[in-house]
């Protein structure tokens, strides 16, 4: 494993797209996830909407963290806080894409303010504290996070939408049965990175 100081900003970000990946690594997110990739285009956009909440949540909870948390020894409140940062950004980005994209904003439905309680967002900020991260590193990490979220989400939306029109499979795996065994597939797969890069 590599010290969390010491690995590069290049290296840290593809690590938390592949061996790192906080959905298929560490099973985070897995609601919207298994919902959401039944269509591309939802997915796609849910993909995004994710990889900004985490990663402009990364940088601003850091920041947080460093100018009034610890400076106020008041620790204990992190995770309150860290939750209060992720809704306002989470309404801040649902307001966004509201305006200007209504279309996406209808597709995603009530999973676009779950985002707020996705398990995934405050897990990617707990890993930066627990990891004692940098700034740069933080939102690298947050970032790299996100679209390696995005990247799982677009990979089982393009797999379940080639598994819907396979008739070879059996009528009581068709639906969440193939689609939670795919996944497993798509963790083992991705267990295939481990040994380029590990960061913990």
């Amino acid at each position: 494993m590599i010290d969390a100081p010491s690995v590069g900003l290049l290296s840290l970000f593809l690590a938390s797209i592949l061996t790192s990946n906080v959905l298929l690594a560490n099973f985070l997110g897995t609601c919207s996830f298994i919902s959401i990739s039944k269509d591309f285009k939802s997915s796609m956009g849910l993909g995004v909407a994710v990889t900004l909440v985490i990663g402009i949540t990364a940088a601003v909870c850091w920041a947080v963290l460093h100018f009034i948390i610890q400076p106020l020894g008041i620790e204990y409140l992190s995770f309150i806080i860290f939750i209060i940062v992720i809704a306002g950004v989470v309404q801040m980005l649902e307001m966004i894409i509201d305006r200007f994209s209504p279309a996406l904003y209808l597709a995603l439905g009530i999973f676009l303010p779950l985002i707020t309680v996705n398990c995934a967002v405050l897990g990617v900020i707990l890993f930066m504290q627990i990891r004692k991260y940098n700034f740069p590193q933080a939102v690298i990490f947050g970032f790299g996070s996100g679209a390696g979220w995005w990247l799982a989400i677009m990979l089982l939306a393009s797999i379940r939408k080639k598994l819907d029109s396979n008739n070879a499979i059996p009528a009581g795996l068709k639906g969440t049965g193939i689609t939670l065994i795919t996944i497993g597939f798509m963790a083992m797969a991705f267990v295939g990175f481990s040994g380029m890069i590990a960061v913990q």
